[in-house]
């Protein structure tokens, strides 16, 4: 089974205990989820099965829609509303007036720091074990590009927002940042991922869904692997150059795609993996599914 699931990550639930219950009830073959939510997160999951899990990278490098509300007045731990307070200040009277203006000042590229509770990696462990134990080291900021970022809804001391953002983009933090930039401090009390590029218009599967697609033994609905790869040029081969990228060696087109990388199909229009155009008419086998190795 080589395809891609929506997933509609539930509440409470960590990112790898979605993966590994829909492994279980797809069968426990291979898996693996492209952009990880926090436990409190829900929405859309990319579930990468099979060899598709070769392109999850596509997933993980494009753009991301998220809801989340700003609980104002107080900082937890964790940015968000699973970890204790750790900070208290005054909501400023009038703060809505001034959410517009504080908006715009995060639009473009910058600069974040990637909060001490992440998967992020030091010396082998996750930040977060470090964190749990108290133990704060160094981040290096990161870039990212806020594209939009817009007021859903406002009350006495919490701020709804939509943003539109690059990947690496750490929403807890944006929401510290954002309080701040208010005069106060804040922490994510709600968070939902609404779509991740390029499946923006496509429907998410709930995990109830899958769990009942599965006992019927239909299936849940699933998108072929090459989805994510349509901005890409396909190339058509013929047998014999199939059988040749499939065995690790280049071909040569009659005519060129553009340099860069291409979709391969067989004959039969099967997705081979992805492939790298010289621009002069060679292409070269770059990632294929092992399936497609004969």
């Amino acid at each position: 089974m080589n395809a891609i699931l929506l997933l509609d990550k539930p509440a409470g639930m960590s990112s790898n205990a979605a993966l590994q219950r829909v492994r279980r009830l797809l069968g426990g073959f291979k898996a693996g989820h492209a952009g990880s939510l926090d436990p409190l997160a829900t929405g859309m999951l990319p579930l990468c099965l099979g060899e598709a899990t070769k392109i999850a990278g596509e997933i993980l490098s494009s753009r991301k829609r998220y809801r989340f509300t700003i609980a104002l007045g107080a900082r937890t731990s964790t940015a968000d509303r699973e970890g204790p307070v750790i900070e208290q200040a005054p909501v400023p009277a009038g703060w809505q007036e001034g959410v517009p203006g504080v908006l715009r000042g995060f639009l473009g590229p910058g600069r974040q720091v990637p909060p001490m509770y992440s998967a992020l990696k030091r010396d082998g462990r996750p930040l977060y074990e470090l964190a749990r134990k108290g133990v704060t080291v160094e981040r290096e900021a990161r870039e990212i590009e806020i594209l939009e970022l817009e007021p859903v809804s406002q009350t006495d001391a919490r701020l709804e927002l939509d943003v539109l953002c690059s990947k690496g983009t750490y929403v807890r933090t944006l929401a510290e940042d954002i309080a701040r930039a208010l005069g106060t401090c804040g922490h994510v009390a709600a968070l939902r991922r609404t779509w991740v590029e390029p499946f923006e218009r496509e429907p998410m599967e709930t995990l109830e869904a899958v769990t009942r697609a599965c006992e019927a033994g239909t299936g849940p609905a699933l998108l072929p692997p090459d989805r994510p790869l349509e901005h890409l040029p396909a190339v058509a081969l013929e047998l014999w150059q199939a059988d040749r990228i499939g065995h690790g060696q280049a071909v040569v087109l009659v005519r060129s795609p553009p340099p860069g990388r291409v979709r391969l199909y067989d004959p039969g229009k099967r997705f081979l993996g992805l492939g790298e155009s010289d621009g002069r008419g060679a292409v070269r086998p770059r990632r294929l599914f092992t399936d497609s190795a004969q």
